[in-house]
């Protein structure tokens, strides 16, 4: 039965979109308002587009027919519409039917589909967007299929249809295609929603990397001032489109600012050049901008960046203003980035834009650079330049400032298959949509590195500007869900830019044994040191002396990489001191020429230096002998593509393959072209830190070419549990949700083969010893108060109870040390197999969704954090890899002559836990605590479960734009 509730405008179906050419438009449900946009839209359709709309000449809609189509009631008649610029585009309409095909309301589970896009917009992945929303829309009010009649010529209808990936049949009746859609999601259909979400964002963010035509908007008549700068850094950096200069109140006889010409507006631009303009940078007051971005939306400006500050970081006011920035110009079809921003840059021989602030142009190279903050961007930029041009530089830059719209998930969408981006680098201080982020860095770092530092990691230390969800979790577990996801992520920004040089650079080692030679016995040892403390395995250190030469070292070199028993290299150099005093080796050129060399000999092991105050070593070093981009042939390959749904590896879907560091075979991170430029630390914990990061990552890529499987159970009753789930939540509960007793959670919990020992409650001495025949000793007696539950440590447990004696000493021990019954809640529980007592819980976060945690139990463990994380769903690989993570998981395996136990049983366990809280989203919490783990089998001691109305998905469900 609908309730009013039901019939209410459905606010929540509204949503931005991307289109496949990248542009943006806005779904909404049409309302009785709509009447006159909806006529003015069908004039504009083609007479051929209404015919295969109505089977019929149908030049012109009747008031009774615009009564029909703008009236629903939300729930068994719904229309959608697709608007730009405020005006229709396109529009789909479902009619709940039953069996016969009449109208019908619920339980009718079939809804009548049909959709009318405007012509002028066809092409643009429209009708296939629809059917992602309206399909969204049936399956929550209870239709499970669609039905559609389409004409047989009306190929391109059939296509979206045929092309969704949801399971249909066709059938050819009375002339006509008769299609029927099953709209339960399958593993294709969302497949094909994920492709055509990366072809339309990576879309969205080339459109602003290479635009025909820039204008500034906001250039000042004196010289300075952001405007102005831009303009002349624009200009500097040897822009090949068309620039242009703009400011409302330049006179009209002014023509040319630094001879960049100069209009008015942006309208006058395009009314005097009769050409478009791509991109708007908006560097005028705030109060000014919405005037701006109606003038840029209205003349068919594709992006904008606006540097303006005084938005959301400033307060309600401005987050309200920023809101309404992003809406006028996703209503245009234009993507933000900004407010607040520090500007864009792509180095790209055909493009060379420069739309920033920043005080130097960087060197192309093969990097590609993130950042939410203009200061960070600055220092990141002017690191990258002190340390090297060619691989070094960047491919494309961009600070996102408030990240109102363009995210760092949009650069990862278009990074992934850029050939002219080996290694992504991003600062990022929120993240908006963890969920997404992961899915999408997870399918990147399969192809090439993604590393990551992230500023405001402590809880209320959130940037102003940034409105995102508020995670729970700790820092920690943050950084486990996104090393599970192949993300290298490090603490500060010099370690980023460290892994980044030597990413972009180096081939990825084969393995973690790291050859150690130079000229400083001394530095070699703390070389070693730090290699054992980053988990490496380094080999003694060679130490060639203070008198080495540059042909000592360029021996040595080769030799090393030459060993099969090393996967990687650390070269240390001191300046050498000659006998007359004065240090030789020059300025570095001599040393660098010869490790040159060396690596020629070897170009599938990665090489760092670590240099103390031999000038010039670094500049050398960097002074790549080859800076040309690499062929395609060299540079691109198809990414290990997975069944299962936990491998890092993800099949890019149609069009280009994404590029992929390295062209010698093996894993790797640079091609051999690149391999004259060798990355110099100043610091032997840098270098090391750095070539560990790239260890870890390599081994990630490595597993990921056998990713792990979500493994079936027979005695998983999903459907017995969501009639249960259904029964729990009936009659409404609160939105934090509600804690189910232990019987129901012990039910629910059997449905997915997790049996929870019972208890019996013991109220007092008599009921114990009730309990404990009922049950069979021996058995243990335990309070379950809140302030004492899992604290053994504190008296609340008691063990191995063999008779009726022992049980009413236990009883009596209890209450007089701890309280009364009613207080302490003592329950009576047969005695499970000595084992290892862990704990496993599963939470879902609001921002980073569901991750399952694992530990061993003990306050020991609690205090110094000992916890591993994985996200849901976990693969057997994950749960493998998470049960060893631990610090104390040599405690499971036999430490110190002690039974090894059944981690077989635990990862079975973990797998479970994933999948009920994977295939119910209404559970949003399970915690087992203590499990013990036998050397045969496990015990479940105690469960608690928390339900909770549905989340609403964050990365499920149609593709939308987030909304900050």
């Amino acid at each position: 039965m609908q309730t009013e509730r039901d019939h209410a405008y459905p606010d929540h179906w509204e949503a931005d979109v991307v289109l496949r050419d990248g542009g943006t438009a806005r779904i909404r449900p049409i309302t009785v308002d709509d009447a006159d946009r909806l006529v003015s839209f069908y004039e504009q359709v083609s007479d051929e587009s209404k015919y295969y709309r109505f089977f019929a000449p149908y030049p012109h809609l009747s008031p009774k027919d615009v009564h029909r189509f703008t009236h629903h009631d939300y729930v068994d008649r719904v229309g959608l519409a697709v608007t730009v610029g405020g005006e229709f585009v396109a529009t789909v309409r479902y009619d709940r039917i039953d069996e016969h095909g009449r109208p019908a309301s619920a339980p009718a589970d079939e809804a009548e589909v049909a959709f009318l896009v405007q012509d002028a917009h066809h092409g643009r992945g429209v009708a296939s967007t629809m059917l992602e929303h309206i399909a969204a829309v049936a399956r929550e009010r209870g239709i499970r299929r669609f039905a559609a009649d389409v004409l047989p010529a009306n190929t391109k209808m059939i296509k979206v249809f045929r092309d969704a990936g949801y399971t249909q049949k066709r059938s050819f009746e009375d002339g006509s295609v008769h299609l029927t859609l099953d709209l339960e999601p399958t593993a294709e259909s969302v497949a094909v929603q994920r492709a055509r979400e990366h072809r339309a964002e990576a879309r969205s963010v080339q459109r602003l990397l290479a635009p025909r035509a820039v204008a500034v908007v906001g250039v000042g008549r004196a010289p300075g001032g952001v405007g102005r700068t831009v303009l002349r850094d624009l200009v500097d950096g040897g822009y090949t489109g068309r620039a242009y200069a703009v400011n409302h109140a330049f006179p009209p006889e002014w023509h040319e600012v630094d001879g960049v010409p100069a209009h008015r507006s942006v309208g006058e631009v395009v009314q005097r050049t009769g050409q478009p303009v791509d991109l708007v940078v908006v560097a005028v007051p705030a109060e000014r901008v919405p005037e701006v971005v109606a003038d840029c939306g209205e003349h068919g400006v594709r992006g904008l960046v606006v540097l303006t500050a005084g938005y959301a970081e400033t307060g309600a006011e401005g987050r309200a203003r920023q809101r309404e920035l992003v809406r006028q110009a996703r209503s245009y079809g234009m993507r933000v980035i900004g407010p607040n921003s520090f500007g864009v840059i792509s180095t790209a021989a055909d493009v060379r834009l420069n739309a920033s602030l920043a005080p130097e142009a960087p060197a192309p190279g093969r990097i590609g650079l993130f950042t939410q903050s203009g200061a960070i961007g600055i220092a990141l930029l002017s690191s990258l330049h002190r340390r090297g041009a060619g691989v070094a530089g960047v491919s494309s830059f961009v600070s996102s400032g408030n990240r109102a719209d363009v995210s760092g998930n949009d650069f990862l969408q278009y990074w992934y298959e850029d050939p002219d981006t080996d290694v992504a680098l991003l600062y990022l201080e929120s993240i908006g949509n963890p969920r997404k982020f992961t899915r999408l860095a997870r399918r990147t770092a399969a192809v090439k590195p993604v590393v990551v530092v992230k500023g405001a990691r402590h809880s209320g230390s959130e940037p102003p500007g940034h409105a995102v969800p508020s995670a729970r979790i700790p820092d920690a577990a943050v950084d486990a869900l996104l090393r599970q996801a192949g993300v290298i992520r490090v603490d500060t920004v010099t370690e980023l830019v460290d892994a980044g040089l030597l990413l972009a650079s180096q081939p990825l080692p084969a393995g973690p044994r790291v050859a150690i030679l130079g000229n400083s016995e001394s530095l070699g040892l703390l070389t070693y040191d730090s290699c054992l403390a980053e988990g490496l395995r380094p080999l003694p250190p060679l130490d060639l002396t203070t008198a080495a030469s540059a042909a000592d070292f360029r021996q040595a070199l080769a030799g090393a990489l030459g060993d099969d028993g090393c996967d990687a290299v650390v070269v240390n150099a001191i300046p050498r001191v000659g006998d007359d005093g004065a240090t030789e080796f020059g300025d570095g050129e001599v040393l660098a020429a010869a490790l040159r060399e060396a690596v020629a000999t070897a170009p599938t092991k990665p090489v760092a230096v670590v240099h103390v105050e031999l000038g010039g070593l670094a500049a050398a070093l960097t002074a790549a002998t080859r800076t040309v981009p690499r062929t395609a042939a060299a540079s691109v390959r198809q990414p290990p593509h997975s069944a299962g749904t936990g491998g890092p590896a993800a099949a890019p879907g149609p069009g280009r393959s994404p590029a992929v560091p390295g062209s010698s075979g093996g894993p790797s991170g640079a091609g051999g072209e690149d391999r004259g430029w060798i990355p110099a630390y100043p610091a032997a914990e840098r270098a090391v830190r750095a070539m560990s990061e790239a260890v870890r990552y390599a081994q990630w890529r490595r597993e990921g070419a056998e990713p792990g499987k979500v493994p079936e159970y027979d005695d998983v009753d999903e459907a017995g549990a969501a009639v249960r789930i259904e029964e729990l939540l009936r009659g409404g509960v609160p939105e934090r949700g509600v804690t189910l007793g232990a019987a129901d959670a012990g039910a629910l919990l059997g449905t997915y083969g997790i049996h929870v020992r019972p208890t019996l409650p013991a109220p007092d001495a008599d009921a114990a010893v009730r309990a404990a025949e009922r049950l069979g000793y021996p058995v243990a007696l335990k309070t379950t108060a809140p302030h004492l539950r899992h604290r053994a440590d504190l008296g609340g447990v008691r063990l191995e109870l063999a008779g009726e004696a022992q049980v009413r000493r236990a009883y009596r021990e209890l209450t007089e040390l701890l309280g009364e019954p009613v207080e302490l809640q003592p329950v009576v529980q047969a005695m499970a197999p000595r084992g290892v007592d862990t704990v496993v819980r599963a939470v879902v976060d609001p921002a980073v969704g569901a991750y399952l945690s694992f530990g061993l139990a003990g306050v020991a463990s609690e205090l110094l954090g000992d916890t591993a994380h994985r996200l849901v769903p976990v693969t057997d690989r994950d749960a493998a890899e998470q049960i060893r993570s631990i610090r104390t998981a040599p405690l499971l395996f036999g430490w110190r002559g002690s039974a090894p136990v059944d981690t077989a049983a635990l990862e079975e366990l973990l797998l479970r836990v994933s999948r009920i809280v994977d295939d119910h989203p209404e559970v949003v919490a399970i915690g087992l605590e203590p499990v013990v783990v036998a050397p045969r089998g496990l015990s479940v001691l105690g469960a608690t479960v928390r339900l909770a109305p549905s989340p609403a998905p964050t990365d499920l469900g149609p593709r939308r734009l987030p909304s900050y």
